[in-house]
């Protein structure tokens, strides 16, 4: 990514001398009585140069791939010059090159007081954008807690509604696309769980949840199929059958439909739907999923 400069101020001769007059000899004086053999002229430079100077040099650093760095002068700007332009922009760019760094907390962390102290400018939206991107990193696998997922979800849902013409809505939808699919994917998990273990209540109420509230993602297919074992297995042939008419009117062509075909057929029963069950009302909201 590159990040354009912004034009540099300069402090007038007078100004820096008399600066200069005041800082060198308490420096000396410090140095004399202080048991360390250097001095951190680092945090001097910080404290004398202007808000542009360390921004643009946070952005130089950012642009080169020195990121500690980079962090280092974006910090300096907010904490030195509170409250000024380039403190707001440096937040953003702080909050980013956390993110960039793998520091997900911290850079979530900068990016929601960014949207406290400013949620109505420019760059509401990228620091919104930041804090999906830190959630949506730290995303984990279907067998573990999907607490990532959900606040992924959330956030980029957030970002879409109020920000509906940004410039980060096509991937913010790609990322809400992958966190659905994966809590979608840990009720799979866990209705498969139950179904080994002949738990067949608990089973349906997770496949459920899929076919009505996932609807756009892959894993209905086999959510329906499940609800169509489970069903069977309950003694619940009518609802068995629905469920194998769903799946078969949306995936005609899947082994699942095949699989339910004939369990369903093993005891003399074929898919027909009932119009009155929950499973023909959310299958028409079916959109299936990549």
């Amino acid at each position: 990514m590159f990040f354009k400069r912004v034009g540099q101020s300069k402090a007038p001769q007078r100004a820096v001398f008399l600066a200069l007059s005041v800082v060198v000899p308490s420096l000396f004086l410090s140095a004399c009585m202080s048991s360390e053999k250097d001095i951190d002229l680092s945090t001097y430079v910080d404290q004398t140069e202007p808000a542009d100077v360390l921004y643009n040099q946070g952005l130089a650093n950012l642009n080169a791939g020195r990121l500690q760095e980079a962090s280092r002068k974006f910090d300096a700007v907010d904490r030195q010059h509170p409250y000024s332009e380039f403190a707001r922009k440096s937040m953003v760019m702080g909050a980013f090159a956390d993110y960039r760094q793998g520091n997900y907390d911290e850079a979530i962390g900068s990016a929601k007081r960014y949207l406290t102290l400013y949620p109505s400018t420019d760059d509401a939206a990228y620091a919104q954008y930041i804090i999906g991107l830190s959630y949506y990193r730290q995303i984990k696998d279907v067998t573990q807690d999907q607490k990532e997922a959900r606040q992924t979800l959330q956030t980029m849902q957030d970002l879409v509604t109020r920000w509906p013409t940004s410039e980060y809505v096509d991937d913010a939808k790609e990322k809400m696309r992958f966190a659905n699919d994966q809590l979608a994917g840990k009720e799979m998990q866990i209705g498969r769980y139950y179904l080994e273990r002949r738990e067949y209540i608990a089973a349906v109420k997770r496949f459920r949840t899929v076919v009505e509230n996932y609807s756009n993602t892959r894993h209905v297919e086999e959510a329906l199929a499940r609800l169509t074992e489970s069903y069977y297995a309950m003694g619940l042939t009518s609802e068995a059958q629905t469920a194998a008419a769903v799946l078969g009117t949306n995936y005609p062509d899947s082994t699942w439909y095949k699989d339910s075909y004939k369990l369903l057929q093993s005891n003399g029963l074929a898919p027909r739907e009932n119009a009155g069950s929950w499973i023909s009302k959310a299958g028409k909201m079916i959109t299936g999923g990549a």
